[in-house]
């Protein structure tokens, strides 16, 4: 596990920039709100605000970013209050907090933006719980917010904006679909369901500390689409919460809320957070866990029963995920798998295309956008993989024809690559056997997602009849061909476990086509 987080691929240093930008953002914010003379309760709230705008805020350009992290005061100032206002009512601060859960998840129908306000409205409504808010408290806990977000605002749009000068991937769209067949709708029940049996479960293990396990059972839906992606995350949640709890027993009981080393302590848990959640969710929470620990040592309340307490919930609010995947419009880890590779595949196919267009000496044509979401893609494909390779998971024969799509689709991403790199050298010249090898991988493509191929023919065929020019002896067509020779090798590779049975031994012809959706 540790080798996983810290010799994980970085390409262009972005998770080191991210964390190392983290650690500064929120270490302003946390200070401006502390010497502008908050109570340690508002210095949370505000470090928390920091930490939430600079964590879940990714869209794709920098002026989308910085309207995102303006909007999120309009929905957690709002929702601050309503718990605030609520926190003697029970019953009705209950069903609340049930609701902005859901609302929360709902949100992500939206993308990247709504995704992130989702996050922040859910948040805002857990610290209250946290910090037993009052009424009396919102004129000092909206201050820190807007001063903490001001500041990490300050770090991340002008002291170290690293996106004006690096790409940085944006998360694919959720997969679609209709009614509650759509992912957010789905799961915005499902995460309703959740959350209701772990507040219900568990306050009967506390009455003060059950919203941990209503916290649990929202977060292990983030990033998820299926069953076993959900039952695998719940996992990780728990194991790095377990690890998290033996490194607090060590660490932050000792150090008895002593503030030069809790903050210290505080920053290298921000660091590992933001370091390790694109890699290893077990390491997070283990990060995540330990910084709850030090926080509660700083006021005052940290003791190794309540440690062991935030185990307990957290399990509580696995189960509460668990059950709802499992009996609430439950989603199969097979369909999920083969929706991402479905889009995956037709992405290479768009990248193909624009590579041969660039070839034939198109230069509006760049199939460098298309890498970049194909990186994108195939990282949710491999994600929604995850569960069919976990050590735990008992079917041989799934987990064989895991491994092997996995191989196959890095082989094909890894042509992809250097065919676009070639296809953007402006020497490359054109070549008739070119055009030809991306004409048979679209068929490839087309035949594996069984995707009209007879339209596409009639417009190769067109496409075949202009294209005259006898081959040109050039390196760069040399190579391209060879790369697409390989890409259309591995397409072809992957016919066997893409639409074989689930549970069906490798090179078994009986099969189920690759699923649409």
């Amino acid at each position: 596990m540790l080798k996983r987080v810290f010799v994980a691929p970085d390409p262009g240093r972005l998770r080191l920039r991210a964390a190392t930008r983290a650690v500064l953002g929120i270490g302003v914010a946390v200070t401006l709100v502390a010497l502008t003379g908050h109570t340690l309760p508002a210095v949370i709230t505000g470090g928390l605000a920091a930490l939430l705008a600079l964590f879940t805020v990714v869209d794709a350009t920098v002026r989308g970013q910085a309207v995102t992290t303006a909007l999120l005061p309009a929905v957690g100032l709002p929702v601050l209050a309503l718990a605030a206002v609520l926190h003697n009512a029970a019953l009705p601060s209950a069903v609340a907090f049930v609701t902005v859960a859901a609302a929360g998840v709902y949100a992500r129908r939206w993308g990247a933006r709504g995704h992130a306000l989702g996050v922040f409205a859910f948040m805002t409504y857990f610290v209250t719980q946290f910090l037993d808010t009052v009424p009396a408290d919102l004129p000092e806990l909206y201050s820190a917010v807007l001063l903490a977000l001001l500041a990490a605002s300050a770090v991340r749009f002008g002291l170290w904006c690293y996106e004006r000068r690096i790409a940085v991937p944006v998360p694919p769209a959720p997969l679609e679909g209709r009614g509650f067949g759509r992912t957010t709708t789905r799961q915005a029940l499902q995460v309703a369901v959740a959350a209701a049996f772990a507040l219900a479960a568990g306050q009967l293990i506390s009455q003060e500390r059950w919203y941990w396990a209503v916290g649990a059972a929202w977060w292990i839906f983030v990033n998820t689409s299926s069953r076993g992606e959900t039952l695998v995350r719940g996992f990780r949640r728990v194991l790095g919460t377990v690890v998290g709890i033996g490194l607090g027993l060590l660490v932050a009981v000792p150090l008895g809320g002593a503030v030069a080393p809790t903050a210290a302590l505080v920053a290298v848990c921000v660091f590992l957070i933001f370091y390790s959640a694109p890699v290893s969710y077990s390491w997070m929470m283990l990060a995540v866990t330990l910084m709850v620990a030090l926080l509660y040592g700083l006021l005052g309340a940290l003791e190794p029963g309540m440690l062991a307490l935030r185990l307990a919930e957290t399990g509580v609010g696995a189960l509460g995920a668990a059950l709802a995947v499992a009996l609430v419009l439950p989603v199969t880890t097979h369909a999920t798998t083969n929706a991402w590779i479905h889009r995956a595949l037709l992405c290479m196919k768009r990248c193909t295309a624009d590579a041969a267009r660039r070839l034939a000496g198109d230069a509006s044509a760049d199939p460098a956008p298309g890498v970049a979401e194909l990186e994108a893609l195939l990282a949710r494909a491999r994600l929604s993989l995850a569960p069919l390779l976990h050590p735990l998971s008992p079917r041989r024969a799934r987990k064989a024809r895991a491994r092997q799509i996995i191989a196959l689709l890095d082989d094909c991403a890894t042509e992809v690559r250097a065919l676009a790199s070639i296809a953007a050298d402006p020497d490359a010249s054109h070549d008739a056997r070119l055009m030809a090898a991306c004409w048979r991988v679209e068929a490839a493509v087309e035949e594996l997602v069984r995707e009209g191929a007879a339209g596409t023919s009639a417009v190769r065929g067109g496409a075949r009849g202009e294209q005259t020019s006898a081959p040109a002896a050039h390196p760069g067509a040399e190579r391209a061909l060879a790369h697409l020779r390989s890409l259309e090798s591995a397409l072809a590779d992957l016919r066997a476990p893409l639409r074989s049975a689930p549970d069906a031994p490798l090179g078994d012809g009986g099969a189920a086509p690759l699923s649409r959706v």
